[in-house]
């Protein structure tokens, strides 16, 4: 007989859990090269899973919290893959499950503590590499000095000797109204060598940021620090298999 786990929640206030993301997703940066434009079968899958992980962990809270009586991975991933209309998804759902057990996946879940990529590597989609390693060699931002509206172009190499396993790139943008503007993006698994990355950020205010619904950067004339992160695991993840490999900061200015 399996075990039926029902849950009751009463909400007095304030926020159940935060956002695993720092800084706010932003439209003005965007990827524009990678060393993984040309992705094998195995990465396509690992990077599918990687892209849909936001949305089934918050359809996966949802159920959760909405008090449904969940007895078995298979109940609750069933779930989501009749919300999504994806049975793929409720696959990588029951193969993260099953490697945690119930209880302990739907602790994970509401406590926000998966991420993306650990929750794609507990279904066994993006491979595993604790010895990996990776050393920013290059990072630039061209030009330094431009009005609003000027496009950012920053590139970041780097080394690795060992290989890297399942990866993060972060980017975050310390702005003058104190919006922190960020990036995530998945590495693939790689051998010894050298890569690069350039992303391009563009200063100019997003048409479709609602001040209503979110914080709308004015890209306001002064210095815009830049941090990048290439991480093994999600940058700024907390779980296993998870740390910073190399760290490289900059400035751009914006001017009148």
């Amino acid at each position: 007989m399996h075990k039926t786990i029902t849950f009751v929640l009463i909400i007095l206030g304030g926020i159940i859990c935060a956002s695993k993301k720092l800084g706010v997703p932003s439209h003005n940066i965007k990827r524009v090269t990678s060393a993984f434009s040309q992705p094998d079968s195995s990465y396509n899958l690992c990077s599918t899973c990687f892209a849909s992980g936001d949305d089934s962990l918050d359809i996966l809270l949802n159920l959760i919290l909405n008090g449904s009586t969940i007895s078995t991975c298979g109940t609750l991933c069933q779930s989501l893959a009749e919300k999504t209309k994806s049975q793929l998804l409720g696959t990588f759902c029951d193969s993260a499950c099953d490697a945690v057990g119930i209880e302990k996946f739907i602790t994970l879940i509401k406590h926000a503590d998966l991420d993306d990529i650990w929750y794609c590597e507990l279904a066994k989609i993006c491979p595993i590499k604790d010895d990996g390693d990776a050393k920013i060699t290059t990072f630039s931002i061209s030009p330094t000095t431009g009005p609003k509206k000027t496009s950012f172009y920053i590139t970041v190499i780097y080394v690795s000797k060992n290989g890297i396993g399942t990866s993060g790139f972060a980017i975050d943008i310390y702005t003058l109204d104190h919006i922190i503007l960020s990036g995530r993006y998945l590495l693939k698994a790689a051998t010894a060598g050298t890569y690069s990355e350039r992303l391009v950020v563009t200063s100019d205010p997003d048409p479709q940021c609602d001040p209503l619904q979110e914080e709308c950067e004015k890209w306001l004339p002064g210095i815009y620090n830049v941090t990048v992160q290439i991480c093994n695991g999600e940058c700024g993840s907390k779980n296993p298999h998870s740390s910073i490999y190399d760290t490289a900061k900059g400035s751009f200015q914006v001017t009148k």
